[in-house]
């Protein structure tokens, strides 16, 4: 299997087929983000040859091991679905040619790369199985999405994702506690709920922002134009989001980057959460919490 670089994919994926289609990021502007520094470039589509060979692979060792099946692919890189409406539509058929049993696709989407797709590309998408598409929202909150180099705004959040729902494609969000800044985690976990209870998203997944020395946001926070949170804080934030979020939602904070992990149904065990949250910010020290940010190497 061909792979370049940190191979990264959702928690819930971990079922799924992983195939390199992309590396990299198509905007690699974002001033927390040290995801893809590893690579020697920005981004880039992995030759179609090296797709054709990598599901060959897979299509001979299910061969081999009759019992095995795959129902569900994803697409690696940060932002595969920013590729041609056509180029998917190609990846999607060379997929199903090798792998009969394979009914969905997933990958990380920007909103940027669903406004690139007409309505009638996004239904000829889903017709062949694009679907549970996982969106790095990280914030509804407008003046942390401007300060932090999202390239779009809440109102963009709202437009793209309602596309995607009108074409039938399911989505998902990572949200990231922490990324407005200190002081201003209430604020971002209310604008966050506004714009999800506007919408439908299957899974909601919170993250802790977690500052590394090679991002642009260290050098923002050395010349003193932005504070972190403290940890206590985050936890703060998330219990604000969890109680205003209203729609029907799972919830989970499971990723390395978070000390305890939390896996729920929302609105049904909202209390459940909000109970546990309460018990971390009363019982769990600042201290501990920090030690646990600071040794976290890497995502």
């Amino acid at each position: 299997m061909h792979y370049t670089g940190t191979i990264w994919r959702p928690p819930y994926e971990a079922n799924s087929l992983l195939l390199e289609v992309t590396a990299g990021c198509t905007h690699h502007k974002c001033k927390f983000c040290t995801l893809y520094n590893d690579l020697p470039f920005l981004f880039k589509m992995s030759p179609i040859e090296n797709i054709q060979q990598d599901l060959e692979e897979v299509k001979q060792q299910l061969q081999l091991y009759k019992n095995s099946t795959i129902k569900r692919t994803f697409l690696t890189g940060a932002n595969p679905f920013a590729l041609k409406a056509s180029k998917l539509i190609e990846i999607a058929n060379s997929i199903k040619k090798h792998i009969a049993t394979n009914e969905t696709i997933g990958c990380f989407s920007r909103i940027t790369d669903i406004a690139l797709k007409t309505e009638q590309e996004l239904l000829k998408l889903r017709s062949v199985g694009y679907d549970g598409i996982t969106i790095g929202i990280e914030t509804g909150y407008d003046e942390a999405l401007t300060f932090m180099n999202k390239g779009y705004v809440s109102n963009d959040i709202v437009e793209q994702c309602k596309r995607l729902e009108k074409a039938n494609i399911s989505y998902h969000f990572f949200y990231l506690a922490g990324i407005a800044g200190e002081g201003k985690g209430q604020q971002n976990a209310k604008a966050t709920a506004q714009i999800c209870n506007q919408l439908s998203p299957k899974i909601i997944v919170a993250n802790m922002l977690t500052v590394y020395s090679n991002s642009e946001l260290y050098k923002e926070i050395k010349k003193g134009n932005w504070k972190e949170q403290t940890e206590i804080e985050k936890y703060n934030e998330l219990k604000t989001l969890v109680e205003n979020i209203h729609i029907d939602v799972c919830f989970a904070a499971l990723g390395a980057s978070n000390a305890i992990p939390i896996q729920s149904t929302l609105p049904k065990e909202k209390q459940k959460v909000i109970t546990l949250l309460e018990q971390i910010i009363k019982n769990v020290s600042e201290k501990e919490l920090k030690e646990y940010r600071k040794n976290l190497k890497h995502l």
